[in-house]
């Protein structure tokens, strides 16, 4: 994916986003401040909303293969796996029996299978928001804070279930998050967002770890990079 010269304005803020690349089967991060512009350049890499102008090459993706997980989870008023089967149901996919079954074990959800999803606590709905985007194996998956509201336990689960499913069925990742641990596990090149405009770009140890931007570092100094999900090698 290819984006140039894209903007977006609103009535206090604008986006400028000069350029920037996806290769396909990576995994991005996008890091900044709030109110930077992180949220607004990944839905419009999604085409939930419309640029004012500029470029997005989705080199032959369309938005069927795209999916974006939110901070806050929408969940359709039905059943859990109504919720989970929702984007094979709209893409024509038969749901896969033991698919779903291991999808929401994984999850501690498979006792809920038949409760109504948005009674759910807010981790849960944030885990079966995030099995519900990954179920149809998308080629682009944009992740906004969807790790928030999870304990450190569920997140460990699905950085891990991310990154194995790249060594099998490689997907492009873009990943914007608060806590840096996640972006440090996951991430093998970083982009950073400062007033609607990508200011710094690299390699996630140079980015992370030797930051030239003065604004980034300033951004580093409140960052924590330290928390350890449960399971992985220190």
């Amino acid at each position: 994916m290819k984006i140039s010269k894209l903007t977006k304005n609103f009535e206090r803020f604008s986006l400028f986003v000069d350029e920037m690349e996806l290769v396909p089967g990576k995994i991005y991060g996008i890091i900044g401040p709030n109110g930077c512009g992180k949220t607004t350049a990944m839905k419009l890499i999604a085409g939930l909303i419309k640029p004012d102008s500029g470029q997005i090459d989705r080199c032959g993706l369309t938005e069927r293969d795209i999916t974006m997980a939110f901070r806050k989870p929408y969940l359709i008023r039905d059943t859990v796996v109504r919720n989970l089967t929702y984007p094979l149901t709209i893409r024509g996919i038969q749901p896969d029996e033991r698919q779903i079954k291991e999808s929401l074990s994984l999850a501690g959800l498979w006792d809920y299978r038949d409760s109504f999803a948005p009674g759910l606590s807010s981790g849960e709905q944030q885990k079966l928001s995030l099995l519900r985007a990954m179920i149809f194996s998308p080629k682009l998956m944009l992740i906004d804070e969807a790790f928030s509201n999870l304990d450190m336990e569920s997140a460990g689960l699905f950085e891990r279930m991310i990154l194995e499913r790249q060594q099998t069925n490689p997907a492009t990742y873009l990943i914007c998050a608060h806590q840096l641990s996640h972006i440090q596990r996951l991430c093998a090149y970083i982009f950073f967002m400062h007033k609607g405009k990508i200011e710094a770009r690299g390699q996630a140890e140079d980015i992370l770890y030797a930051p030239q931007n003065p604004h980034l570092k300033n951004y580093l100094k409140y960052a924590s990079l330290r928390e350890e999900a449960p399971g992985w090698n220190s």
